[in-house]
């Protein structure tokens, strides 16, 4: 039905009567994100009620019900709900904080997701295994490598091949590169979240080394499609030695400025020193993975726990926190860029000579120079590029040690050269469950912080 604006007879505009002149009452859709949202403490479940502190999944209901950190007795006119977001500060994507308040205390948090929901996982049931890594490095985009890296494992264990040394220590290489890249970035904005500009201009400034040497092996400063199943896309450019010296020499140094600058600063040290702790026993219950479960104190992490690529063959300490707050999330994050540039020192001195990719005609296209001179190579390229890898039915799950957590690819293979099923654990989707339980107790104006110690990436959330 097409609605016409027309003119009256003095002059004024009218649309389907209606001067324009007058105030006109107009209704207003009531939006609601379902379970997800947070309601007022008449329309709330007593059990919901109960879990202010988070929902503990493995603690027993018993001691969820027994804690007397909770006053469940609070009326709704002492109360009020009011949303931090959508937005995009220091969450590196859209999220939605939904947060009841007494007066500036947190009492309840619901984190409210999906605006930047892309279904990555369903598309990759219509992509090649050749064509994955383009879609998986977009999930997490400050840390790509680390994606194409857990989607190539994955599938290379389906088709039970081993990759060269050369290409197993590039993978290492290149993946601690982007760690140093991802942490320079939370620097940067936590730096800034906190109020600290300085601290932002100067994590910028040093991120960029690594970019810059990203782009120059991959193409790209984000999102490479370099790490592939069989190997890597292209092997290390002249004078790539130099390059990444140059980084493990000049980052430490930049480090020793952050510590100045931040960790002895009072205003930095109140902001963040007992804000947002949580136990190692909340951490552990709820999955949390990463500087999160480490600034509890618990030493897990992936590349000493349950070593792959050649971590086992490389010296570096797990660093760990005491208290679980925002301060030990901080300092267990600035400790990690010093052992990813010990771990980076170490790398450079052993990488081995050889093939940067496995010599498998039916997983690894030919050289792209042989194309233009044998039709053999035309023809083999082009089947392995529109019929794809035919990898053998089954399933499997291998996880990798992201900057943000434990990050793992479930993947089950129908015999085809697409994935029947592929799943992410992503570890800022699941690290960010345990956000209500930080914040409870909590003031408003430490919500930000908190947040952005979780260091979540959205995109990854909602993938």
């Amino acid at each position: 039905m097409v609605k016409q604006i027309s003119e009256s007879t003095d002059g004024e505009y009218e649309f389907e009567g209606v001067n324009f002149e007058e105030e006109v009452e107009l209704p207003i859709a009531n939006t609601s994100e379902g379970p997800q949202e947070m309601f007022l403490r008449g329309g709330t479940e007593e059990n919901e009620l109960r879990r202010e502190k988070g929902s503990v999944l493995r603690m027993s209901e018993g001691m969820i019900l027994d804690s007397g950190d909770v006053d469940i007795e609070i009326s709704e006119d002492e109360t009020m709900i009011i949303n931090m977001g959508p937005q995009h500060p220091s969450t590196h994507g859209v999220l939605r904080l939904m947060m009841e308040l007494k007066g500036e205390t947190v009492l309840r948090t619901k984190p409210v997701i999906g605006y930047l929901h892309t279904g990555m996982e369903k598309t990759a049931e219509g992509l090649s295994y050749i064509q994955g890594s383009t879609n998986v490095t977009r999930m997490d985009y400050l840390s790509p490598l680390n994606n194409e890296l857990v989607f190539s494992l994955a599938a290379e264990s389906l088709l039970g091949i081993e990759v060269p040394e050369r290409a197993v220590w590039i993978r290492m290489l290149m993946s601690e590169l982007n760690r140093l890249s991802s942490h320079l970035m939370w620097m940067a904005t936590n730096g800034m979240d906190l109020g600290s500009t300085s601290m932002m201009i100067y994590g910028f400034r040093d991120r960029e080394m690594v970019l810059a040497f990203l782009e120059k092996v991959t193409g790209l400063r984000m999102n490479h499609n370099y790490i592939r199943p069989g190997g890597v896309a292209a092997d290390l450019p002249d004078g790539w030695y130099d390059d990444v010296h140059a980084i493990v020499e000049t980052i430490p140094m930049r480090l020793d400025e952050y510590n100045d600058m931040l960790t002895g600063q009072p205003i930095f040290r109140e902001r963040t020193e007992g804000i947002g702790i949580i136990t190692q026993e909340e951490a552990i219950s709820l999955s949390a993975t990463g500087p999160l479960l480490r600034s509890t104190g618990v030493a897990w992490d992936l590349r000493k726990d349950m070593p792959y690529l050649a971590y086992d063959q490389v010296e570096f300490d797990v660093i760990v926190g005491s208290v679980g707050d925002t301060f030990d999330r901080y300092a267990v994050r600035l400790a990690e860029l010093r052992e990813s540039c010990r771990i980076i020192s170490q790398i450079i001195d052993k990488m081995p000579s050889g093939p940067y990719r496995i010599l498998d005609k039916k997983v690894t296209p030919p050289p792209r120079k042989r194309i233009d001179e044998s039709m053999e190579a035309l023809i083999h390229h082009f089947k392995l590029f529109t019929e794809g890898i035919h990898v053998p039915p089954g399933e499997t799950y291998v996880a990798v040690e992201s900057p943000r957590g434990e990050l793992g690819c479930y993947m089950v293979s129908d015999g085809s050269a697409k994935p029947f099923r592929m799943h992410i654990r992503g570890p800022s989707f699941v690290n960010l469950q345990a956000l209500p339980t930080m914040l409870s107790g909590s003031l408003i104006a430490d919500a930000v912080a908190i947040t952005s110690s979780i260091d979540p990436v959205m995109g990854e959330v909602d993938r």
